[in-house]
């Protein structure tokens, strides 16, 4: 059966049937889940106007595909696993029973305040049960969601309210991350000022915070559920009708809000989960992603309740109450796949591996990397002493803009190698492109990575702005989408992703990429984490400025001598030309909460342009920026 990978002739078997019957073998694909009306055409599409249609003709819900379908032979398995940020607080097991009433229930909740199919809710929620019920009971009633990351500002959220004119809000009174207590109602008030849009707020109760409670448009959510029905059918939706809207973390420019639709979103999050994964019925997923960013809505909840797993939901940060919290909860839950970002494997490993060791790992089958390129000391660590040289590790790759997974190992199928995202999965078509527009061909390789035909998880349009959508994806390679990555391809066709295209500095006429700097830096024993950037210097014409994180071994070292054995490091790995004019020794990088280092800012400090950072407060530590700026060589 296609929809299961079992080894690796199988998977060589599949792909090549992928592209060349792609209708076919995705309808194969499709077929594996419940619809109210097949499809009358597989795939229609133009590449160059960015028009994608999948599975035309198609009617159904996928929360009846997540959720409904499940009640037969796993409604008491649990669905969601809820680890509170407290870990004094108990855990809660919500079966496939419970979810569906509760989800029900807020369907009919929002369908009672006036939202149908169509409208725009904005979710801004920390990592509880009830924002993965706000985001399917929204599907269920084919409202069009909007998450917003529990960590926004006012402005933020603003903006994104506006772009997709939202009729409500869901929120909370505040959110416990580690030992800070946020305050989320009032960001959303103050959010509010600006978006005559909203009519009424929804409230669950999570912190017990005083707030200031508007009557007319405050409502808490508590008593809203206490007087509605469970009773509820879904909205039936055609294939192509929008179930979300994401926005991208704005590293650069202006928010782009990436519109997904129902059935092909459905069913390649369901696909590559079951497959990248090789999910099995018994087995405990944790993604530790927020589902305010893509890894959240694909893995956490669409693609694991697409395939009947539980899931777990984790509301806390790994360094709280200690840096042991990551290791504590998967020896409590027995958790087998542990799917999470280099930037946390990092930091962890900073830490004394006592706090690893002393927890009990054995029930980890399988890990995943996700979020940016991982380096290979941090791929070998979570080898050695998390995964105990015991578990595969799937270094995934893909984007908000692609719904899932493009290129990963298949766990247990596709051999590894640090560094190494390897090969697509079926129906991906990767190539490398030149910057003339020329088709890179052959091994040993790199490129502009672009991808030459659609995949049913590929996003369909910028909310609002198709024009962009073309201008951003689509112009650069005519007929193809880019990436706007960088990828090397070795001598048996693995790819590994080489960082952001535009994370490339021109020294002495000299294109450098980034990345490959930044490994070379990374293989220093005192180093934790780097990243690079282009500063303008008068010889030159641009020089490099590295922000580097030291380990605790390295902190007290002599940082001049340091300073130049990471030179020699990247001039023995990359060439003289390589070596960066200025290192400064930081405590952390401005990043954003998927894990993306938000360059433009390092590059303006290293201009010595303290000016306007922008909005700093998408950042996963907007305190470090002025921790930075003080400490400037």
């Amino acid at each position: 059966m296609a929809y299961t990978i079992h080894d690796l002739e199988d998977y060589f078997k599949l792909y090549r049937r992928s592209i060349r019957t792609p209708r076919k073998f995705w309808g194969e694909i499709a077929d594996n889940f419940s619809w109210n009306q097949k499809w009358d055409n597989v795939l229609d599409f133009n590449m160059t106007e960015a028009k994608f249609s999948w599975f035309e003709g198609g009617k159904l819900n996928i929360t009846e595909n997540a959720i409904d379908r499940h009640l037969v032979n796993r409604s008491k398995k649990t669905a969601i696993l809820f680890e509170p940020n407290d870990p004094n607080e108990k855990a809660q097991h919500i079966t496939y029973e419970e979810l569906h009433l509760r989800v029900c229930k807020m369907a009919n909740v929002l369908k009672e305040q006036g939202i149908t199919k169509g409208d725009r809710v904005c979710i801004y929620l920390p990592m509880i049960p009830e924002l993965a019920i706000s985001v399917l009971a929204c599907a269920r009633i084919g409202a069009i969601h909007s998450v917003v990351f529990a960590g926004f500002s006012a402005s933020a959220i603003a903006a994104r309210i506006l772009d997709s004119d939202c009729k409500l809000v869901i929120t909370a009174d505040g959110g416990f991350r580690g030992n800070k207590t946020i305050d989320l109602k009032s960001i959303v008030d103050e959010a509010l000022v600006k978006c005559p849009c909203v009519d009424k707020v929804l409230l669950v109760k999570r912190t017990n915070t005083p707030i200031n409670f508007q009557d007319g448009r405050d409502y808490w959510m508590e008593e809203l559920l206490e007087n509605s029905s469970i009773n509820n059918t879904p909205e039936i939706m055609d294939a192509e009708d929008t179930l979300f809207i994401l926005y991208t973390s704005g590293s650069t420019g202006k928010p782009k809000g990436m519109v997904h639709t129902t059935a092909g979103y459905m069913v390649y999050t369901g696909y590559t989960f079951k497959n990248v994964f090789q999910y099995q019925e018994q087995d405990i997923f944790w993604c530790t992603a927020d589902i305010g960013w893509i890894t959240g809505h694909s893995y956490i909840l669409y693609g694991a309740l697409l395939n009947g797993a539980t899931t777990v939901l984790f509301e806390g940060v790994p360094s709280y109450p200690d840096f042991g919290r990551f290791w504590e909860i998967i020896d409590k839950h027995k958790i087998t796949h542990l799917y999470t970002a280099p930037t946390a494997i990092r930091s962890l490993a900073k830490e004394n591996i006592e706090w690893v060791e002393k927890y009990n790992l054995s029930s980890l089958k399988i890990l995943g990397s996700v979020g940016e390129p991982i380096n290979e000391e941090a791929w070998h660590w979570y080898d050695n002493h998390v995964g105990k040289k015991k578990c595969p590790i799937v270094d995934t790759w893909w984007q908000t803009e692609t719904g899932g997974i493009l290129i990963s190992p298949l766990a247990g199928i596709t051999p590894t190698k640090p560094t190494y995202a390897t090969l697509p999965i079926p129906g991906v078509q990767p190539l490398l492109m030149d910057d003339k527009g020329n088709e890179i061909e052959g091994e040993q390789v790199t490129g502009n990575l672009c991808i030459n035909f659609p995949w049913p998880g590929i996003a369909r349009t910028i909310w609002g702005d198709h024009e962009r959508y073309i201008d951003t994806y689509f112009k650069a390679y005519p007929g193809k989408y880019f990436t706007g990555d960088g990828a090397f391809r070795d001598e048996v066709g693995y790819y590994r992703i080489t960082g952001r295209v535009d994370d490339v500095v021109i020294v002495s006429g000299h294109n450098l990429g980034t990345a490959p700097i930044e490994d070379a830096i990374n293989e220093h024993p005192a180093v934790a984490e780097s990243a690079l950037v282009g500063f303008p210097h008068e010889i030159k014409g641009n020089a490099l400025y590295g922000f580097i994180i030291l380990k605790e071994s390295g902190e007290n070292r002599d940082h001049n001598n340091l300073r130049q054995e990471i030179n020699k490091l990247i001039s023995d790995h990359i060439g003289p030309i390589a070596k960066l004019d200025k290192i400064q020794f930081v405590d952390g990088l401005p990043k954003t909460r998927s894990g993306k280092i938000m360059r433009r800012i390092l590059r303006k400090i290293s201009e010595g342009d303290f000016s306007n950072f922008g909005d700093t407060s998408t950042l996963l530590n907007p305190e470090i920026v002025d921790e930075i700026v003080k400490g400037k060589v």
